[in-house]
């Protein structure tokens, strides 16, 4: 019997579906038996993963996270998907509610020289922005209260993977994340959207001529997120991907 078989029959007991892969990372990152014993307990308590390890995956990159931070989903890969085409170096990129920063850190691996600039309201999350950004690219506040005034009217690309999930769904979450995750990174208002209306109507003086809001929605919010960009003045456009089970609403500035 191998070392990871206990931990896999431990972990797919407790409903992981991934046993065998999480099994490996939890030995890779154990440093005594131990250690492996504290985390594979964690795990089967319901703890993410992610929080487990210090990291987590997100466009090929090793993005640091911790307890308490929102742990970035694969879906929100389709936002740097649309950032990078959109972006040269020199341009400006800000990522709002950044949570750890990945978004930011995968536009700027994959478009060296842009600069990049992440916000959010949660002093955790942006603890652990600074690790994967550097300390001058991340602001801590509400939305577009945390930018740099010098930023008004340059931005290139403007993310923002918000929280867009509706208050009464919140008990219906896996419990990693009601549990593990801050109720600021997920709870988007009655209808989930609240968060996006705000962003939308901010966004237009922050963005360049031709500049673009992406915001990460979902496929039954997708039209709301939209119509508040139309809202804002800016014409709207959703993408969707059904592979990554992903969709985005894009806001584009007029030139």
């Amino acid at each position: 019997m191998t070392a990871a078989e206990p931990v896999v029959r431990r972990l797919r007991a407790a409903g992981c579906v991934f046993a065998e892969d999480e099994a490996r990372l939890l030995l890779d990152t154990a440093g005594t038996p131990a250690e492996l014993e504290e985390l594979v307990g964690r795990r089967v308590t319901g703890e993410p993963l992610e929080h487990l390890l210090g990291w987590a995956g997100f466009c090929g990159l090793r993005i640091a996270v911790g307890p308490g931070v929102f742990v970035p989903r694969r879906r929100t890969e389709l936002v740097v998907r649309l950032a990078a085409p959109r972006v040269r170096p020199g341009d400006v990129v800000v990522d709002l509610c950044c949570g750890s920063g990945a978004v930011a850190a995968a536009v700027a691996a994959a478009v060296p020289g842009v600069e990049v600039h992440a916000a959010d309201l949660d002093p955790a999350a942006v603890a652990v922005a600074r690790r994967n950004l550097g300390s001058g690219a991340v602001h801590q506040g509400d939305l577009f209260d945390a930018l740099p005034g010098a930023l008004r009217g340059r931005v290139a690309v403007l993310t923002a993977n918000a929280p867009y999930v509706p208050t009464a769904a919140i008990g219906l979450m896996p419990p990693e994340a009601r549990d593990h995750e801050p109720r600021t990174a997920l709870d988007g208002g009655a209808d989930g959207v609240d968060l996006h209306r705000r962003i939308a109507a901010g966004a237009p003086p922050w963005l360049a001529p031709g500049g673009v809001l992406l915001v990460e929605t979902s496929e039954r919010q997708a039209s709301a997120t939209a119509a508040a960009m139309t809202a804002a003045g800016l014409r709207a456009g959703v993408v969707r991907d059904d592979d990554l089970d992903a969709t985005v609403a894009v806001g584009t500035l007029g030139t």
